[in-house]
């Protein structure tokens, strides 16, 4: 059985709001076998209540993750809830094979499938690149390439670091503020 690690930020975790939280969040550990930990941060910001669901699944190195906002906590977790639920069914074919020997449960997905077939062409599809485009990637600082990247008005851009030589993507978050992924060469 999962521990849950609930954390609450501008928002009391009552007893009945933990007690929903493991009772939702947990339907998501029968798919998998040794999920150790799912960590769930509630949070009220402007009104909003926000729900993200973190686990990482025991083999592979992979992490599961949802994050759902609307005007009612419980309304936030059900919705974190489907959307993980949707995830796991699309990525069935690939959890199956990086999980081979055991880890995954895709019995419990396959009594889903009978329920859900209109879902089925979904679970198979392969992820289509539907553009390609090429550029230059240009050593400079993070400020420039924020700047850049609201020159284009894009939502990300991908530069050099004119100092370690690595490969980054400074993007704009959903609170506005700016993020920065660093390769590690």
């Amino acid at each position: 059985m999962a521990t849950f690690n609930i954390r609450g930020k501008n928002v009391e975790v009552t007893p009945t709001l933990r007690e929903y939280v493991e009772k939702r969040v947990g339907k998501i550990t029968r798919y998998f076998e040794n999920i150790e930990e799912v960590s769930v941060l509630l949070a009220v910001e402007k009104g909003r209540h926000i729900v993200e669901v973190t686990a990482e699944l025991p083999r592979g190195g992979l992490v599961l993750r949802g994050q759902e906002s609307t005007a009612d906590m419980y309304s936030s977790i059900d919705l974190v809830v489907e959307k993980l639920e949707r995830q796991i069914r699309k990525q069935k074919t690939k959890l199956e094979r990086r999980f081979r020997g055991g880890g995954f449960k895709s019995e419990i997905i396959a009594e889903e499938q009978k329920i859900r077939n209109e879902q089925q062409e979904e679970e198979t599809e392969e992820y289509p690149v539907v553009k390609t485009k090429r550029f230059v990637v240009k050593p400079m600082d993070v400020q420039e390439a924020i700047m850049q990247m609201n020159l284009l008005n894009h939502s990300f851009f991908v530069f050099r670091d004119a100092q370690t030589e690595n490969f980054c993507v400074v993007y704009k978050r959903n609170d506005g503020a700016y993020g920065l992924l660093e390769s590690d060469n």
